[in-house]
């Protein structure tokens, strides 16, 4: 068996994030055996320590962030892969600011830090989980897998299909963590997007400050805006290294062999969360499918209409347990007119609206079945955290607390860049459809 390692001496990593753009101070501190990895949010008083483990995940959109509570650190998965990929098994993570750097959008900042800092082998046997049996998790077109294999490393082998776009096209690798090179195969690879995703993200204000050396952007012809490959599969090295840190989260090492096909953060994180299950013993519960939703298909289940529809797409959706969506803010908005000339800012009533409306989605598909629809009781603990003004990304988060023959619970938060704008416990009286409509 081999021993658990920790970093010699501290390491410092500063840049902006890659969503808010606010500048990090990131600092790897030495740890002792058996802690894990965890971050630290300096900037809090007193401290606050997000361990970074699947219990700690935070529903979000194109990236894996931790939280306790209300303190969250976002866009941690390059950070950890450098971690993991580097071996390392104890380590307290500081950061400044609510997002970890990006750095060029690789891990190899990271990676090179820890290199730098120097591995301290200690004195306790690393924890390890060996896949015993196959596990298949899938959402839609794209598949992960666990399965049994070598007993002392993780064989991981990626399929990547973009064949809709030829500087892209259709990409595999196989990579051995724990034999093959992390640090020069991996972590150099950096984050890409198609053109028509970033220009997305920049009308909502997002990655106003990347430069084409800090994210890869192809056009719909497959050129690159800018910059250049490091390697012609430098896409599907990344998304390796964005598994690897997602992986992470279940807090030991793994052996055996995964299998991934247009895999990204959510079935990572659902591959993980099946692992623990398996992990804490017995069989994991029934894990219901991932559905996401278009505004065709929310329009098909809500009867809100302009201008009171206040979502416009699913990203997530776990059975009838927990939600996420999005509400692009946009300056066109009807409410903006006298809320305030001069100084735009969404109603908070309406905030709660989208919390309302994303609980009704949530609540309704289990409820309809029964007859039953969802009518509005009572708002509880409502906060308003901060504005919301036009160019934000609104994403809203609903978990149903419970669910009785004659009401349903659910626990909402809405956040701008990772940081809680509102928050609320809404109640809702489950009564007969045919009731409602007499």
């Amino acid at each position: 068996m081999s021993k658990q390692k920790t970093i010699k001496k501290t390491a410092t990593v500063e840049s902006p994030g890659l969503f808010s753009g606010k500048n990090c101070a990131m600092r790897f501190v030495p740890a002792r055996p058996d802690s894990g990895v965890a971050f630290l949010r300096t900037d809090i008083d007193p401290p606050v320590r997000i361990p970074a483990g699947i219990a700690s995940t935070a529903m979000r959109d194109r990236r894996t962030s931790l939280a306790e509570g209300e303190v969250a650190i976002e866009t941690v998965e390059h950070v950890l892969s450098a971690v993991w990929g580097m071996g390392i098994d104890n380590l307290t993570i500081e950061a400044d600011t609510p997002e970890a750097p990006n750095t060029d959008g690789s891990a190899k900042v990271f990676a090179d830090a820890i290199a730098h800092a120097g591995l301290q082998e200690q004195d306790v046997e690393v924890s390890v989980y060996a896949i015993a049996e196959p596990i298949v998790v899938t959402n839609g077109q794209s598949m992960l897998s666990a399965l049994p294999g070598a007993d002392d490393r993780l064989e991981i082998l990626y399929d990547l299909d973009y064949a809709q776009n030829p500087g892209i096209g259709r990409q595999t690798l196989r990579f051995d963590l724990g034999v093959d090179d992390y640090a020069t195969e991996i972590a150099p690879a950096r984050t890409f997007l198609l053109q028509a995703e970033a220009e997305e993200m920049r009308s909502l204000g997002i990655g106003h400050h990347l430069t084409e050396n800090e994210i890869l952007v192809f056009t719909p012809t497959g050129e690159l805006m800018g910059g250049r490959l490091l390697s012609p599969d430098e896409p599907v090295r990344h998304k390796v290294c964005d598994l690897i840190g997602d992986l992470s989260l279940l807090g030991r090492r793994i052996t055996g062999r995964i299998v991934a096909s247009r895999s990204g953060h959510v079935l990572n994180r659902r591959l993980v969360s099946v692992l623990a299950d398996r992990l804490a013993g017995g069989m994991p519960p029934a894990q219901p499918p991932l559905e996401s939703m278009d505004i065709d298909d929310i329009i098909g289940v809500l009867p809100h209409r302009y201008p009171f529809l206040m979502l416009d797409r699913v990203l997530e959706m776990q059975g009838n347990r927990r939600a996420t969506a999005v509400k692009n803010v946009s300056i066109n908005e009807p409410f903006f007119q006298g809320h305030y000339p001069g100084q735009p800012i969404m109603p908070g009533v309406l905030i709660v609206e989208a919390m309302a409306q994303l609980s009704g989605i949530l609540l309704g598909r289990h409820l309809a079945r029964e007859g039953k629809v969802a009518i509005l009781l009572a708002i509880d603990n409502a906060r308003i955290r901060k504005p919301v003004r036009p160019g934000d990304r609104l994403v809203i988060e609903a978990e149903s607390l419970r669910v009785r023959p004659k009401m349903g619970h659910c626990k909402c938060t809405a956040r701008v860049d990772g940081e809680v704008a509102a928050e609320a416990e809404i109640k809702f009286m489950l009564v007969d459809a045919d009731k409602v409509r007499q």
